[in-house]
């Protein structure tokens, strides 16, 4: 076999793995979409013309409180998004820009955040919103994340490519630190916080563990701790409404992958995580 073969073989090899695990990590997913709109009948049974039906979704809708729940996951990404907007980008800037004692035993105190996971502090994050009375809030879900070394980290490496000479400019034109910060370095480093904020707001809509644990009532529950109560097997267990229940769920951030997956694409390609 020629060396062109070898490598069109090696192509066509690569191209069917690929496309392997792309079924095999949509099949979850195909089988969801199956059982909601089918009868409880047809939820194992792939029958070509099985009758389609949104009796699934509006049985789900009314046995939670599914509105709730997205408002709930909607002020919560919100939030968390925007303090960390806020607060990583004035800590970037601080790291990148400016010389003071002890910056790099700061930055790599940052960077050690980035090795800890989540769940290890679970039992000293709940004490601490215990003290300050956020059990059961909405803010004391949000606080502990609202400080990302991993935004921190991603905006310091971005704010250092941009060049020195703007900020020197902005400077003569008479622009004060923070004004320089919002009308030099935000504007330049765009595709970096809409890549961040994408990072964020799918994470933070999925998170499961750490609300579970500090939420008790309805009035605080995101969708994914509603959605486990509502899945939960003493409620019994009717696999087209649960998976009808899973969709509403994942809807609005599978649409808006699907709706802007090439600005999704070009965002973290510009981004330049590195």
């Amino acid at each position: 076999m020629t060396a062109n073969g070898n490598r069109g073989f090696a192509y066509w090899l690569e191209a069917g793995a690929a496309w392997l695990l792309a079924f095999l990590w949509l099949l979850p997913l195909i089988y969801a979409f199956w059982s909601a709109f089918h009868p409880p009948e047809y939820a194992t049974k792939f029958a070509l013309f099985a009758p389609l039906t949104l009796d699934n979704f509006v049985e789900a809708w009314s046995q939670a409180p599914f509105a709730r729940y997205y408002v709930n996951t909607f002020v919560l990404v919100t939030s968390i998004l925007i303090a960390q907007f806020v607060l990583c980008t004035l800590a970037a800037y601080a790291f990148a820009r400016f010389e003071f004692w002890g910056r790099e035993v700061a930055f790599a105190l940052v960077l050690v955040q980035l090795m800890i996971m989540p769940e290890v502090l679970i039992v000293e994050n709940y004490s601490t919103m215990s003290n300050l009375s956020l059990v059961d809030t909405i803010l004391g879900i949000g606080l502990p994340y609202m400080a990302s070394a991993f935004g921190i980290f991603l905006l310091r490496q971005t704010f250092k490519t941009i060049p020195k000479e703007l900020e020197d400019a902005a400077r003569v034109e008479g622009c004060s630190m923070l004004q320089i910060l919002w009308k030099v370095y935000v504007p330049l480093a765009r595709p970096t916080y809409v890549a961040y904020g994408l990072v964020s707001v799918s994470y933070h809509w999925n998170n499961f563990l750490w609300p579970l644990v500090i939420t008790n009532s309805v009035t605080t529950r995101p969708l994914t701790v509603g959605l486990a109560i509502f899945g939960a097997p003493e409620s019994g267990v009717d696999w087209s409404i649960i998976t009808a229940g899973t969709l509403l769920a994942v809807a609005p951030l599978l649409a808006a992958f699907l709706l802007f997956q090439r600005q999704f694409v070009q965002s973290f390609m510009h981004a330049g995580i590195k």
